[in-house]
Parts: structure tokens; C-alpha cells; sequence
């Protein structure tokens, strides 16, 4: 059997393809609904974890540099002190003032040359020592950041298991659905969904207004809408508007609020006349 092209749908079958769409759909939203703020949650987490891994990798990185500085001067210290010990032994040798006047320069520029690399050593030291207490401390809390995360993670994947599969099977539905409706109305139901803040982009009319903004709708428009003759919107929240017999929805009669509001005014007035005949007889006595 050939496949029923979309634009060829009568407005009825257009109605209730949509409605049962938004059904489906709203059934989906409920599914992600349970998992409340969970995907969120995780998300931020990630981030957070990724953030602190980085500024860890950094923090090392300049631990390392320090180290290596450390590393350095230590080097420039026993060449110093090479020198030192190499021009102490030329001193023995001077031949005049001039000489020695030289030898002693140098080797107490060699000798300061040691002071300043001890400073930059002990310097570069207590850079490490305060970078070690970071590191630490961003470890410490990452690892905090990453309990956090597997419980959040395990709770949502317990979540989505319980849900999976009726999710698949709702999107599939929904898919094959789609389908069936003309692309610029499907384009238009998505626009008028997507605007909705509960995402109800068809609704049916309950007690004579609309079932997304529950303003009220005039009769002759209610008419025009169990006519299917044309899709009709709702003149203020702009949601398409369907008769609940074709929505294959059955609503509770007023009937009964009636006769309760009916019984509530006639114990009012019995009770109004009791207390009047109380009176007379008071009056009386």
C-alpha cells in the first residue's frame, strides 16, 4: 500500500497526528524531567575537574621549573667555588700589587656571585613550599570534585537505564509521526512547542477556554474548532487548539460541582429559616 502523502491529510487527521506527536513528546519531556538537574550537575563537575586538572598541570610545571633553577645555581656555586679555590692558589704566585688587587676582585665577586645564588635557592625553595601546599590542596579538592561527579554520574546512568529503552521507543514514535505531518506544519508546531514554557504546542479546550493559557474562548471559535474544517490557533498564546472528543479526551461533566454548589445553598437556607423559627419561639416564650 502506497504511503499517504502529508498534504493530503484531511485537517482532522493533521489534529490528531499533532496531538498524538505532542503526546508523545510530553511523554519524553517527563522522562527528562526525572532527571532533574543531574545532566546539569555533571556538566558543571566536568568543567570544574577540568579547570582544577589544568591549574594541578601548571602548578607541577612551575614546581618543576623552580627545581630546575634550584638545580642550576647549585652548578653556578660549585663553579664559583672552583674559581675561588683557583685564584686563592694564584695569589701564591702574584708577582705584584696590581695582580693581586686583581685575583682579590675576583674572588670576591665569585664569593658574592655564591651569596646570590644561595638567595635565589632559598628563594626558589619557598616558592616550591608554597606551591607544594597549592598543589595539595587542588588535588585534595579535585579528588572531592571527582567523588562528587561518580555519584552524580551513577545516579544519572541508573536513571536513563530505568528510562532508556521506553525513551527509544517514544522517540521512534514520535519520529514515525513526524513523518506523517506536512513540513511547514511540523515547523510550526516545533516554533510554537519550542516558545511554550510546559512545551505544549497543541492543547485541547477545557471548560470553554484554551488548555495552555486557560483564557477563554468565544462559542463561535469553540464551533469552529469541533468543525475541523481549519487549524486554529489560540489568539493569545498562539498554541493550536483541538476539541477534546477528536483529542480522544473525556472530561468530567460540571454537573456534579453543580449539585454540590446547588446542595451547599439549600443546607444554607434551611438553616437560615431554623434559625428564624428558633427566634419567634424565643420571641413568643
Amino acid at each position: 500500500m502506497a504511503k499517504k502523502d502529508p498534504t493530503d491529510l484531511s485537517v482532522e487527521e493533521k489534529l490528531k497526528t499533532l496531538f498524538q506527536l505532542q503526546t508523545a513528546l510530553s511523554s519524553i519531556d517527563e522522562k527528562k524531567a526525572l532527571r532533574g538537574e543531574l545532566p546539569l550537575e555533571v556538566e558543571d563537575l566536568d568543567a570544574e575537574i577540568e579547570g582544577l586538572t589544568l591549574r594541578i598541570e601548571r602548578i607541577k610545571n612551575e614546581i618543576s621549573e623552580f627545581e630546575h633553577a634550584i638545580s642550576q645555581k647549585k652548578s653556578e656555586i660549585i663553579e664559583a667555588q672552583n674559581s675561588v679555590e683557583r685564584y686563592k692558589n694564584q695569589l701564591n704566585d702574584v708577582k705584584n700589587n696590581r695582580e693581586y688587587d686583581t685575583l682579590s676582585k675576583e674572588i670576591e665577586f665569585q664569593e658574592l656571585e655564591i651569596e646570590l645564588c644561595n638567595k635565589k635557592i632559598r628563594e626558589a625553595q619557598t616558592r616550591i613550599s608554597e606551591k607544594q601546599e597549592e598543589l595539595a590542596g587542588n588535588e585534595e579538592v579535585l579528588k572531592d570534585k571527582q567523588g562528587d561527579l561518580d555519584v552524580k554520574k551513577s545516579e544519572l546512568d541508573e536513571i536513563m537505564d530505568e528510562t532508556r529503552a521506553e525513551e527509544e521507543k517514544l522517540k521512534e514514535k514520535a519520529r514515525d509521526l513526524e513523518a506523517k505531518i506536512e513540513p511547514r506544519l511540523l515547523t510550526s508546531f516545533k516554533r510554537i512547542r519550542k516558545n511554550a514554557r510546559n512545551g505544549l504546542g497543541i492543547v485541547y479546550v477545557q471548560r470553554d477556554a484554551c488548555g495552555g493559557c486557560f483564557n477563554k474562548i468565544p462559542p463561535q471559535r469553540q464551533l469552529d474548532i469541533k468543525m475541523h474544517k481549519k487549524i486554529i490557533v489560540c489568539e493569545y498564546c498562539g498554541r493550536i487548539l483541538i476539541d477534546p472528543e477528536l483529542a480522544g479526551v473525556k472530561l468530567e461533566k460540571a454537573t456534579v460541582t453543580e449539585e454540590k454548589k446547588t446542595r451547599k445553598r439549600a443546607i444554607r437556607k434551611t438553616s437560615t429559616a431554623s434559625s428564624k423559627k428558633a427566634a419567634d419561639a424565643n420571641d413568643m416564650a
